[in-house]
C-alpha cells in the first residue's frame, strides 16, 4: 500500500483520481489537492503561472498535511510542466521533490517514462490544446527521444471545457488521431483535464495499440516512484506491464 500525493490545477477531471484509486485493489491512496489556478487558459503565460515553484510548494505542504506521510508526489499537469522546456521542467520537479521530501515527478516526465517502459518511440498526439502549446510538448518529447508523427490540436482554451468532453468524444478523438498515423507505436492524449480513467481499456481496444492518457501516466508514475509498480487490470496497457 502506497500513498501518492497528487497536485492538480483547478477543476476539470480531478474525479479521475478517486475512480482510479478504486481500481488499484491494494489499498494504495491518491490524495489530491487543487493547486492555485489564477487563469484557466492553455496559454503560455497562464501555464507558467500555475506551474510556479511557490504554487507547487504550497500544494505539497497541503497534501502532506491532509493525507499524512507520502511515498511520492506528482504534479498532475502536462502543459504546466512541459511549457518550461526540458531543463525547466526538470528543475520544477527537483524543487518539488526538495519541498516534499519524497520522490517527485510531473505528467510530462510520466509520459516519457511510460513510453520508454513500453518501448514506444513514435506517437500520434491528440492534444486538446491550441497548436502553439501542442508544439511545446512535441519539442519536449523530441528532447527525450520520442518522435511525434502527427498532431491533432483541438484548440480548446480552458481546462474546464476539456473536462466536459463525453466518453464517446474521447474515444472518437483517439481513433481519429490514430488513423492519421497508423504506423505510430501509440497514441498520446496529454491533458489531465480529460476524463479517461474509465475508458483506458476501451481506448486501447478501439485504437488497437496503447493509448497513454495524462491521468493514467500520472498515477502510474506516482506508484512507480513509490515502489508499487505492479500489474493492475482495468487501467490500460501501461498497467498490464507492471
Amino acid at each position: 500500500m502506497s500513498t501518492v500525493g497528487i497536485l492538480y490545477p483547478g477543476y476539470s477531471a480531478e474525479d479521475d483520481y478517486p475512480r482510479a484509486e478504486k481500481r488499484l485493489h491494494d489499498g494504495s491512496l491518491l490524495p489530491l489537492v487543487h493547486t492555485e489556478m489564477k487563469v484557466d487558459a492553455h496559454r503560455a503565460d497562464a501555464l507558467l503561472d500555475i506551474g510556479g515553484d511557490d504554487v507547487l510548494a504550497e500544494g505539497a505542504r497541503r497534501v502532506a498535511a491532509e493525507a499524512g506521510p507520502l511515498d511520492s508526489i506528482v504534479w498532475a499537469c502536462t502543459s504546466g510542466s512541459f511549457i518550461f522546456g526540458p531543463e525547466g521542467a526538470a528543475r520544477q520537479v527537483a524543487a518539488l521533490q526538495e519541498v516534499a521530501g519524497v520522490p517527485a515527478s510531473s505528467t510530462s516526465f510520466a509520459f516519457v517514462d511510460a513510453c520508454h517502459r513500453l518501448g514506444i518511440s513514435t506517437v500520434a498526439l491528440g492534444a486538446t490544446y491550441p497548436p502553439d502549446v501542442a508544439e511545446a510538448f512535441i519539442m519536449f518529447l523530441a528532447h527525450h527521444g520520442i518522435t511525434v508523427l502527427t498532431v491533432s490540436a483541438r484548440d480548446i482554451i480552458t481546462a474546464a471545457e476539456v473536462g466536459t468532453l463525453t466518453s464517446q468524444t474521447v474515444l472518437d478523438f483517439a481513433a481519429a488521431v490514430s488513423a492519421d498515423a497508423p504506423e505510430a507505436d501509440a497514441v498520446l492524449l496529454p491533458d489531465t483535464a480529460l476524463h479517461t480513467v474509465d475508458l483506458l481499456d476501451a481506448l486501447d481496444a478501439r485504437v488497437g495499440k496503447p493509448v497513454l492518457t495524462a491521468n493514467q501516466v500520472s498515477i502510474w508514475q506516482g506508484l512507480r516512484l513509490a515502489g508499487a509498480d505492479v500489474v493492475r487490470p482495468g487501467l490500460g496497457t501501461l498497467f498490464r506491464k507492471g
